[in-house]
């Protein structure tokens, strides 16, 4: 299931990162990793609010529905 799928205040775990491998690189320096966790903040739209090892990210839909929990 993609990011932008998940429920505000939900923790979820990141199976998978997909797109190009500069998307995946760009979403690595992030914080975001297979295995790492993530919870979602805040989502309007199918945009996302994250909360990633204590950082807050926000990601426009494309973006969320590269990152599989």
């Amino acid at each position: 299931m993609p990011l932008s799928y998940a429920n505000p205040g939900e923790e979820c775990v990141i199976r998978k990162i997909g797109g190009s491998p500069e998307v995946r690189k760009h979403l690595e320096n992030l914080g975001f990793a297979a295995g790492g966790t993530a919870t979602v903040i805040a989502s309007l739209n199918g945009n996302v609010i994250v909360k990633v090892k204590e950082s807050r990210v926000a990601l426009d839909g494309d973006m969320a529905r590269k990152i599989m929990i």
